[in-house]
């Protein structure tokens, strides 16, 4: 049976983006250089967390992770990645609005699908076969998942900094809305740069 993971990487005080997100700033204010530096100063000493990001064999993603456009789609907005996204696989892209699948190079396909996470769910898993669905954020897109108990393994990248955004209503953190969860510690690593935790959900 096809295995479904999630990756995503948070603050300590559980928030994967900043507020007012843009073109110039993909993850918000203040969140880019505060989450991902592991991932893009420190490639090196995180290969295996990064590989295993990119493992699945189709992935899901909310609107959000995809870009900042809100409400229909304008232009020709074709994700933050340009032309060779990472993926080399199908994405299906969470979104209200209907609109034509992005066909890029590399083998990334963007699928958009209006009728919710099950659905983009199950689409993911006809295209991964045997494979690795992988869940790819946002926290908001995740929260959906995890309380409908669809993802089998979550991988936890938490940064060594706070970003204060409690009480505020246009950030989502991780776990808001979600019922209660057993989660089974797998695996820890850490560096000065972040602390990797996987948990499998039982």
């Amino acid at each position: 049976m096809t295995r479904v993971t999630a990756d995503i990487a948070v603050s300590v005080d559980g928030f994967s983006a900043g507020p007012h997100q843009s073109e110039e700033n993909p993850l918000g204010e203040s969140a880019q250089s505060a989450l991902h530096s592991w991932m893009f100063d420190h490639a090196d000493d995180h290969r295996e967390e990064l590989d295993a990001i990119l493992e699945g064999r189709a992935y899901v993603m909310g609107r959000n992770m995809f870009g900042p456009i809100r409400g229909e789609w304008t232009g020709d907005w074709r994700g933050w990645w340009g032309p060779e996204p990472p993926y080399h696989g199908p994405v299906f892209v969470l979104t209200h609005h209907p609109r034509e699948s992005v066909e890029m190079d590399g083998g990334t396909t963007f699928h958009f699908v209006t009728d919710g996470p099950e659905a983009a769910l199950e689409r993911a898993r006809d295209a991964a076969g045997d494979g690795i669905v992988s869940i790819a954020g946002g926290a908001d897109t995740l929260n959906q998942f995890l309380a409908r108990g669809l993802i089998d393994e979550l991988r936890l990248h938490i940064a060594p900094v706070t970003l204060g955004l409690n009480g505020r209503t246009d950030v989502v953190r991780l776990f808001d809305g979600v019922p209660p969860l057993a989660l089974d510690p797998v695996r820890v690593r850490s560096t000065p740069h972040v602390t990797h935790v996987t948990y499998r959900l039982t």
